[in-house]
């Protein structure tokens, strides 16, 4: 209960917010309620169905700042980043002032993933992680900066999937079917920082469409807290790499098309990285392929 009253205290603060600067209107009362309706019951979803089905415990906290490589960590990152931008948007959709709409969805946002965060807490198979929450704030962070900063995102976060022989080998850890590889698969999700250099200078001819992509993955990653893997089965042992690539990608946004709906309807894409040609290494070893 208390983790959807910080649901309900966050949309309600964003519309007591925007009321300050403009008159109620019908705009206002969608967004919160979406926010509302999205966001606590979700929790509560979560709260009802997935957690139900482990033991509880007293509240408490663990270390899982060394699992998976980190991989989980930039996926936080990557959420809060997202959720910040699409809140953003949705409040100045309804006439909040920028200033406002940035910290309101900035702060919807990180409290949404808190509440994810204390419910792990008061489960038996995990804890509330302090690491988990710095990644949150990162992403926040990175979006809340910018947007202050520039009014406009140059440093993007962005996610690819390519799919991976792992998941195969431990099903019941890193997925049985397409769905459940995309969230558990680690082997097979990329995170990148894109970065569009025009986007630095008003009077450069470089096109604020391209972007360069930084990203980071990881290889024969099978479990959590152990980088070797034998599998019984084969009698194979896996030993988990670190990727680091470098790629080219696309800023939607910042594409010269005329027509306004367009591009709107175009911005969503750069949640996703493009799979292009890359340049990327791994134990040292420099490689090209795509990515």
């Amino acid at each position: 209960m208390k983790v959807l009253l910080f649901c309900l205290f966050f949309a309600v603060f964003g519309v007591s917010a925007q009321k300050t600067d403009t008159t109620w209107n019908k705009r206002s009362y969608w967004v919160a309620g979406t926010n509302l309706a999205l966001g606590g019951g979700s929790i509560a979803l979560l709260s009802a169905v997935w957690y139900q089905e482990y033991p509880k415990s007293k509240f408490h906290s663990f270390d899982d700042s060394n699992e998976w490589l980190y991989m989980d960590k930039f996926g936080h990152a990557y959420t809060t980043y997202k959720l910040s931008m699409t809140n953003y948007a949705a409040w100045r959709w309804a006439r909040m002032p920028k200033k406002k709409a940035v910290f309101v969805s900035g702060g919807i946002a990180w409290t949404y993933q808190f509440s994810v965060e204390v419910l792990d807490g008061f489960s038996a198979e995990w804890g509330f992680s302090w690491s988990d929450l710095a990644a949150n704030t990162v992403g926040v962070g990175l979006f809340m900066g910018q947007q202050l900063g520039w009014d406009e995102q140059r440093f993007q976060l962005k996610f690819g999937y390519k799919p991976s022989p792992y998941a195969a080998i431990r099903p019941n850890t890193l997925g049985s079917n397409f769905s459940e590889r995309l969230l558990k698969d680690y082997n097979a999700q990329s995170y990148w920082l894109c970065v569009a250099p025009g986007t630095f200078f008003k009077e450069s001819k470089f096109p604020k469409w391209i972007q360069i992509g930084f990203g980071y993955s990881v290889d024969a990653k099978l479990n959590g807290d152990s980088n070797a893997y034998l599998d019984l089965n084969t009698g194979k042992t896996y030993f988990a790499k670190q990727e680091y690539a470098i790629s080219l990608d696309i800023d939607w946004a910042q594409l010269p098309i005329k027509r306004p709906w367009l591009k709107k309807l175009l911005k969503p894409l750069n949640t996703v990285k493009i799979p292009l040609p890359a340049v990327f290494w791994r134990n040292g070893v420099c490689y090209f392929g795509m990515f």
